[in-house]
């Protein structure tokens, strides 16, 4: 089945979260995947408090924060790398077989987009340092709305301004999360499950389970 319109979150979906650490990993030191892992963990959290708190900050502020926190756990790593960890942050990798699977589906005559909690400015910059800018139609940031997925307000964006049925609408994300709180929404979904974890959420499953994007149709 074809769908009007495939959006697709951007952080762990498109682009490589753990890149920015992983380009500077001789400087880290051994500890450079869990300083990672742990900066995810907490810029996730803490996205989903001020959420339930309804005490904004932009992902731009979180993501700084969560480093921070991050190199408190980890006091190994060198805490000098702090603003080029940042700036790789904001200029992400995209996966290896983001351009060509997005190019296709472009090539339906479907919408592309991206639906993130990412800031407009971290978006923007992950986009145009993948080249991406030519084949996304629309980048949709929870920015205007000041809170973050999976408040039902955020996958509504999509709906509202393509004037279309969730059921029109494809979402593709690697957070399990996210693809429960779209499902509930009432969006088709796909799970990219890059990181071969165990299924949960089971009362609000994925259509579709992937290890990457080849495959999304």
């Amino acid at each position: 089945m074809a769908y009007a319109a495939y959006v697709f979150d951007a952080y762990g979906t498109l682009f490589d979260v753990h890149a920015a650490v992983r380009r500077h990993a001789d400087a880290i030191g051994p500890d450079g995947q869990q300083l990672s892992d742990i900066w995810r963990a907490k810029q996730l959290e803490y996205s989903w408090t001020r959420a339930l708190m309804r005490e904004w900050k932009d992902f731009w502020a979180l993501t700084e924060e969560a480093l921070d926190h991050a190199f408190e756990r980890v006091p190994s790593a060198d805490k000098s790398l702090r603003a080029d960890l940042l700036d790789a942050y904001f200029k992400l990798d995209c996966y290896k077989e983001v351009p060509a699977v997005l190019k296709a589906l472009k090539a339906t005559g479907a919408r592309v987009a991206i639906l993130s909690n990412g800031s407009v400015a971290m978006l923007d910059s992950a986009v145009r340092n993948a080249a991406l800018d030519t084949v996304i139609d629309d980048v949709f940031s929870v920015d205007e709305l000041r809170t973050f997925k999976t408040d039902p307000a955020v996958y509504d964006m999509v709906t509202t301004a393509y004037r279309l049925y969730p059921d029109a609408v494809s979402f593709q994300s690697s957070n399990r999360w996210d693809v429960a709180g779209a499902r509930k929404f009432g969006f088709r979904t796909v799970w990219i499950n890059r990181a071969k974890m165990p299924d949960e959420y089971k009362d609000l499953s994925p259509s579709l389970i992937l290890p990457d994007l080849n495959g999304v149709e």
